[in-house]
């Protein structure tokens, strides 16, 4: 056999053989010790809970990316972590971390690292919380709210298949260079499972889309308050349950805001996450129907 065909043949086979055995091919491998290096040894962290731990990152490039540890991966489930990898590359969305790479250490013990580009502003939380941060105008407020309830429509209503995990906080909310927000923390349900339940199917227990309504509404007042929703915001959540809270905006407004909102908009907007928060109970409203009310293409139900 000619030399060159054999080390073609070569070539070919171990294609194949990666193929069949899950690896990726249209997202980019980044060393891990490049990402190591960029995250200054994983010290630059934006966020951390059990499930996930998220770090800053300058791959010299200009940008700042998202590292994202899921920490299931990180026993060594090396086919779930490529599943990841394939769903997360396909999806595409203004208000969505793009995914730009992922890495692997050099045995199973290593982390399991997803890349996401541009956090050019870190995250939301800071930007309400730290006072050393430009603070946001009213219209950035109102865009963020949108931006976040239009990414959660497309993950459940457009992405093939369904995203079956999502989280919402303030921490999680990524802005760019622009202040546009980008969702973070979505993917397949982590505990090996390779069922995947859309929230908003027919059989669906309702669940899990309550609590993502919820925490859409607890951002909602985050975004308007300016206050901290540590301990599940259970001042803000009982403020918005007040049947006469409307006439308290004036006290609980962020500061920052100063005189420069729109009325009338806070007020939809509160009426929002009234639903939404109304919705951990009994989930009577869906992510769409959120939107629609944000959007202003049909008026809000009144208590």
């Amino acid at each position: 056999m000619d030399p060159l065909i054999r080390k073609l043949r070569r070539y070919l086979l171990q294609w194949l053989h990666r193929s069949r055995s899950g690896s990726v091919f249209f997202v980019r491998r980044i060393s891990y010790k490049e990402v190591r290096k960029a995250t200054d040894c994983f010290q630059r962290i934006v966020y951390s809970n059990s499930e996930v731990s998220a770090y800053a990152a300058n791959f010299g490039d200009g940008g700042v990316c998202l590292v994202k540890e899921v920490k299931e991966f990180d026993r060594g489930n090396d086919e779930n972590f490529h599943r990841q990898v394939q769903l997360l590359g396909r999806l595409h969305h203004r208000h969505l971390l793009s995914l730009k790479g992922f890495s692997l250490g050099h045995n199973r013990k290593s982390k399991r690292l997803l890349i996401f580009d541009n956090i050019e502003n870190g995250s939301l939380k800071e930007h309400l919380n730290d006072p050393l941060k430009t603070p946001l105008n009213w219209r950035t407020r109102l865009q963020i709210a949108n931006g976040v309830v239009a990414a959660l429509e497309y993950l459940f209503l457009f992405s093939e298949p369904p995203i079956s995990h999502v989280s919402i906080s303030s921490s999680n909310i990524m802005l760019d260079e622009n202040f546009t927000p980008k969702l973070s923390d979505f993917g397949l349900l982590t505990g090996g499972s390779s069922v995947l339940i859309p929230p908003y199917s027919q059989d669906s227990t309702g669940q899990e889309s309550s609590k993502i309504i919820f925490q859409l509404g607890v951002l909602i007042l985050e975004l308007v308050t300016g206050q901290s929703s540590e301990m599940e915001g259970s001042d803000l959540i009982e403020w918005i349950q007040e049947s006469r809270f409307f006439s308290s905006i004036d006290k609980m407004l962020d500061p920052d805001l100063g005189n420069n909102y729109d009325c009338t908009e806070l007020k939809s907007l509160l009426a929002v996450a009234k639903l939404c928060i109304k919705s951990w109970d009994k989930p009577s409203y869906t992510i769409p129907q959120l939107f629609r009310y944000l959007q202003k293409e049909t008026d809000i139900p009144q208590d």
